[in-house]
């Protein structure tokens, strides 16, 4: 019995994927990927601080939330194939929503109010 909940135990834990988490310091961007310093794999994980969101391939991706230093809410939104993707919402530092950049966008670009 000991065997099989072992054996049960390290398919388990060799059948997940693995996921890492990192904050922005801990990466570096070249030629528009971002990588963990002193890698030349193209960083796949979570960031976390100041900065949180998800990289796949090195590229953003998914829900991004980006805080002011002061830990507030500062702007909040997707990102697809490290573009700006559907609505963003953007905070000033008095918490009131800066209307010049909060939008719907698509491929990066604001394509609406």
């Amino acid at each position: 019995m000991k065997v099989l909940l072992t054996l049960l135990t390290l398919f388990f834990a060799l059948s997940q994927k693995a996921v890492f988490s990192e904050t922005i310091g801990d990466l570096v961007k070249r030629n528009g990927l971002y990588y963990k310093k002193n890698s030349d794999i193209p960083f796949s994980g979570e960031v976390t601080g100041q900065y949180h969101g998800s990289y796949k391939n090195g590229k953003a991706e998914g829900p991004w939330v980006f805080y002011y230093p002061n830990g507030q809410l500062y702007s909040k939104g997707n990102y697809k194939d490290a573009l700006q993707d559907g609505p963003w919402i953007t905070y000033n530092i008095d918490g009131t929503i800066n209307t010049q950049d909060t939008g719907i966008y698509k491929n990066g670009k604001k394509i609406s109010d």
